[in-house]
């Protein structure tokens, strides 16, 4: 300030004399206004020193009177910041949806019962559980991590979506290259949901759904429900050599009333009787027609979300970019 007192009374060769003083005035200053501006001087450096004073800051040293330069996030920035947040929040919300139906679903079917906590491990409902609390606790750190700008929270974020994004590529190559043993994997699983038919509601359902949509009837063709306890032959119940409802070619009877008894003694017609009464072919070859008929609209599903992960990434890394720099930027 006081140098700037300076330059304002000192006349340069290159100022017009109007911009300093009126023509009648002369061009050396009296004494009695150098006076004046010493004493000006003065008290300025005085309240200066003071200021720096009651700051608590040394008035000497060279960062005293720095101004902090204060830096405002862009507009981009703040879109990146409030879609990250928002996005995951709606997939957090899902996530709690899915992992809420799963725990309902074990409750419900007292999966925990002491006779029952055995076959827990095999349950659909886990899968439904374990899938809601992950991408829970994932969605969770990203929306987090945006709205409180949380370094550590975003770092997780980007590395666990990281590794979903390698995985799934992995999981995409060797399900190309190994289709014969995934198809053998498929028909244990078939075998398996067909022996717990009659136990568990939920392979009860899955099996009844892939049967009726596919118009199919055991793993390789019907003869394979022999490999349940209740339609084996050897069973004592009316059920014997029989197959479920859901393998018949007309379940209903007058279009209206549900025979579940349609199936009963299948197992025991030849392929050419039985043709009229339940599907001949196997839900396995079903389940590769299907996958074929439909394979450029799955490629394409997986490719979007696929896509959608990866974009995630990037805004999540440019987010992070942008709050590092800011601190760094601040505590300079």
């Amino acid at each position: 300030m006081g140098r700037n007192l300076l330059i304002n009374k000192i006349p340069f060769l290159w100022s017009r004399r109007d911009d300093t003083q009126n023509e009648s005035s002369p061009l050396i200053p009296k004494t009695g206004s150098a006076k004046e501006d010493a004493e000006e001087l003065g008290s300025v450096s005085t309240n200066f020193h003071q200021a720096g004073t009651n700051s608590g800051q040394n008035p000497n040293s060279p960062q005293f009177g720095r101004i902090q330069p204060h830096y405002r996030y862009s507009l981009s920035d703040y879109f990146l910041k409030y879609f990250l947040f928002l996005c995951n929040l709606g997939f957090t919300v899902l996530g709690l949806v899915v992992l809420s139906l799963g725990i309902w679903g074990l409750f419900s079917k007292e999966s925990f019962a002491q006779e029952k906590i055995g076959n827990i491990g095999t349950d659909p409902m886990l899968i439904l559980v374990n899938l809601g609390f992950l991408l829970t606790m994932l969605c969770l750190s990203g929306c987090l991590g945006a709205i409180r700008e949380n370094c550590c929270l975003l770092k997780l974020f980007s590395a666990t979506v990281l590794v979903l994004i390698t995985a799934q590529v992995l999981v995409a190559i060797m399900a190309y290259s190994l289709q014969d043993q995934i198809g053998g994997y498929m028909r244990a699983g078939m075998l398996a949901a067909m022996v717990r038919y009659q136990d568990d509601l939920d392979l009860r359902f899955i099996t009844d759904e892939i049967q009726t949509n596919l118009q199919c009837c055991g793993a390789d063709d019907y003869r394979d429900w022999e490999i349940n306890i209740y339609y084996n032959c050897s069973a004592p119940g009316v059920l014997a050599c029989g197959v479920p409802a859901t393998c018949c070619v007309d379940p209903l009877e007058n279009g209206t009333v549900w025979n579940s008894q349609c199936g009963v003694g299948a197992q025991q017609l030849d392929e050419f009787t039985a043709q009229s009464v339940v599907y001949l072919g196997g839900c396995l070859g079903g389940i590769s027609r299907w996958i074929e008929q439909h394979q450029s609209l799955i490629e394409t599903i997986g490719i979007v979300i696929l896509g959608v992960q990866i974009l995630t990434l990037f805004i999540t890394s440019r987010l992070l970019e942008s709050i590092q720099w800011h601190k760094f930027m601040h505590n300079m």
